[in-house]
This record gives structure tokens, sequence and C-alpha cells, in this order.
């Protein structure tokens, strides 16, 4: 008898390949969808999908989405804004919807919910986090954080009281087919040799495709109010850019961009987009996020939940070639 999962986030990144693993595991699968015209929304519906038209932030669409018996919610959904004039919708999102994702989990009795949060729910942390790390108030003042971090509190507290079983994912840095708005955009730039400059950051790369593995086996055999960190290759960016332009066959920077450089021009670019309304290629936030270090251990995660990481070498590749025969590098 198959099982049942409601999924939110399923058009996105991790969500479609968390999607295409439940239909390869013989899952019957409803998907959340603003637009059920969307390209996605129509892969998604190829595949099999039930489509609920709706929102996170609208909590009748989540009732009809679980009207029927469900036995995992994958809560995979995100606004990952790093603009501040975007923070109301994002805590909306992020915040409400996850409240309401829980709440109608917990209406219709399912038997547990999956999280997707990430690593930097823990702020800027120095040295490598694990799940037992105490969270750093650095890093705080950016929203994305703040909210990632209340979702995790609503998640354990419905936990902590009874009301729900669930389980958090905490991916790292994402990278792999299919990446078409996150680093991609980095390895467009390199190819087209319109790439500014590096961030001095970086931090551990997950393969989208562990990921979603992750989260199946969480469902399976995570530990109910259990956080695991999603890791892998600990790299800085300066490196990754070279390995990007030593398979492209491409100039790449010879050194990263001093961090107060990209701070000053992510507030310049802020001032800039007060007049035009025109959304900054880099934010103060963003400039934060990217000249930070942000490495992670995910001993628990592969002890628990078989969770693999991909050498960073092989990842690009796999990256790269799904990137060619979509038509996305020259």
């Amino acid at each position: 008898m198959s099982r049942h999962a409601f999924l939110t986030g399923g058009t996105g990144f991790v969500g479609s390949h968390l999607a295409r693993l439940l239909f390869d595991d013989g899952w019957t699968v409803a998907a959340l969808v603003r637009d059920s015209d969307d390209a996605n929304a129509v892969k998604l519906a190829d595949q099999g999908a039930r489509l609920v038209g709706g929102d996170v932030t609208d909590p009748a669409s989540l009732r009809t989405a679980l009207a029927v018996p469900t036995d995992a919610v994958f809560h995979v959904a995100a606004d990952t804004s790093v603009w501040s004039r975007n923070d109301d919708r994002q805590v909306a999102v992020n915040v409400g919807g996850t409240r309401n994702v829980v709440d109608a989990a917990v209406t219709a009795g399912v038997a547990r919910l999956v999280h997707t949060s990430s690593f930097s729910a823990w702020g800027f942390v120095d040295g490598v986090l694990d799940e037992n790390t105490p969270r750093s108030d650095r890093g705080t003042w950016i929203n994305y954080i703040r909210t990632k971090r209340a979702a995790e509190d609503i998640v354990l507290e419905a936990v902590k009281r009874g009301r729900l079983d669930a389980v958090i994912c905490n991916p790292a840095h994402i990278l792999g087919p299919g990446d078409r708005h996150n680093w991609s955009r980095v390895i467009r730039m390199v190819a087209d040799g319109s790439l500014p400059g590096v961030p001095p950051g970086g931090g551990a790369f997950a393969d989208v495709r562990e990921v979603a593995r992750a989260h199946l086996a969480a469902f399976q055999r995570g530990k109910c109010g259990q956080r695991y960190l999603l890791g892998g290759d600990d790299v800085d960016f300066i490196d990754l850019v070279r390995a990007v332009g030593e398979r492209l066959g491409c100039d790449v920077p010879r050194r990263a961009t001093p961090a107060w450089v990209l701070k000053m021009v992510g507030r310049v670019n802020v001032m800039r987009a007060a007049f035009t309304g025109k959304a900054p290629d880099l934010t103060p936030q963003a400039a934060a996020m990217i000249t930070h270090h942000a490495s992670c251990d995910s001993t628990l995660a592969r002890e628990s939940l078989d969770y693999r990481s991909t050498p960073i070498g092989a990842l690009l590749d796999d990256t790269i070639a799904w990137m060619r025969q979509e038509g996305m590098l020259a």
C-alpha cells in the first residue's frame, strides 16, 4: 500500500528532487503550488502529483491539501530573500507559513512532519558547528536567519508539547543538477566573463540529491525533535570559482574581494534600489553571509540517516553537465 505525502516547495530546487524521489519510492504526492500553469508545477502534475492551489500563508489551502489521509508532510517552502524590503513577506512565509503548516498537520493527524531549515539558523558560528552547538547572536540582524530560526522554534515547540512528530533537516550550501537560481548563477557568470569578484567566505557544500534522500530518510528513521546537519566538502568560495574556471576553460579572479568592499557595495546598492525599486544584486545582508565561512559536521546525519556527501569536484562536474544539457552554458 502506497504512502501519501504532502509537499510544500515542490517546484523549487530541493522540493523537485524530493518529489521525484517520492514518486520513485512509490508514494502518492499532493503538492502546494501558487500557479498550476508554472512550468515546474506542470512537471509535478505530469509525474502524477495532485496539485493544490494555494500558499503556506493561506490556512484554507493547507486544509484542502490535507483533506485526505496523509502519512508525511515535507515542508520545504521558504522565502530566501536577503533584501530588507521583503522582510514582511519573508516573516509571513517562513514564520507564519510554518505555523500554518504545523497547525494543519496537527489537525489532520499527520504521522510525521519533516521541516527543511538551514545551517544558517545557527547564526554566524566560528569553527565547525554540529547539532549541539549553541546558537550565535551574530548574524541575527539578517531577517532570513531570524525567520529560519523562528520557524524551527515553532516546529520544536509543537514536538515538546506532544502535538506533533517532526524532524528538521539543516542543509548547508546546496549545489547540484536542477539549480537555476543559486550557485548556477556563479557558474554562468564565470562562463560569460561577468563575474565581478569572489567573496572571501566559504563553507560546506551539500549535493541536492543527497539532501532529498536525507529528507526521506528523516521520515523513515529520524529521531523526533532532532535536527540533522547536511553538509559536505568544506570549500573556500575562491577555490570553488577556480575549480569552475578550470572546468570551463575560463579566467577567474586570482584572489577574493575584500569583505569591506562587498559590504560597501551592498550598502550603495540598497540606496540605489530605494530610487529605482529594482532588487539589488548584492545587499548588506547578502554581503555579510557570503563573507562568512560556515562549516558543519554531518556525522549525526551519516550515522542516523545514511547521509552521504559528494566530493565537490564530482558535484561541480554533474552540475555543469546538467547546465550544458539545459542550454544554460554557451
